[in-house]
């Protein structure tokens, strides 16, 4: 939130209220401006975080091949993949794709299947992407 007050903004008791994530601006009174503004950051925040989630959710896919994750991994984005949990096999992915593993998902899908790269058993997809 920006807050950009002016000599005429003193004299008729307003401010410019300018918000960083839609880049909308409005004259506000200065009459319980503080409320205001934490009701507005509570609002930005609610709003980031949906725009983050729905990129999210539209550029993750799910794999089952280290074929079709090295495929897929060339179009950016996260990619959902069966991984055997060892660190060896975590190393070789890093260093033939550059794609780390961002998190092992708390909520979600946890099917057990068989890992991409190993085929040895995994308890459920971890999401990987590449740092940019």
């Amino acid at each position: 939130v920006r807050l950009a007050m002016g000599a005429r903004d003193l004299e008729n008791n307003t401010v410019e209220v300018a918000r960083r994530d839609t880049l909308t601006k409005e004259t506000l009174s200065l009459d319980n401006i503080e409320n205001t503004v934490a009701d507005l950051l509570d609002d930005i925040q609610k709003n980031i975080f949906r725009k983050a989630l729905n990129y999210r959710q539209e550029h993750t896919i799910t794999v089952d091949t280290y074929e079709e994750f090295k495929e897929k991994l060339e179009e950016g984005g996260f990619i959902l993949a069966h991984w055997d949990g060892t660190p060896e096999t975590e190393e070789r992915i890093k260093a033939e794709t550059k794609a780390t593993i961002r998190c092992i998902p708390l909520a979600g899908d946890t099917t057990p299947g068989v890992c991409m790269v190993t085929g040895k058993p995994s308890v459920q997809r971890v999401l990987f992407a590449r740092a940019y």
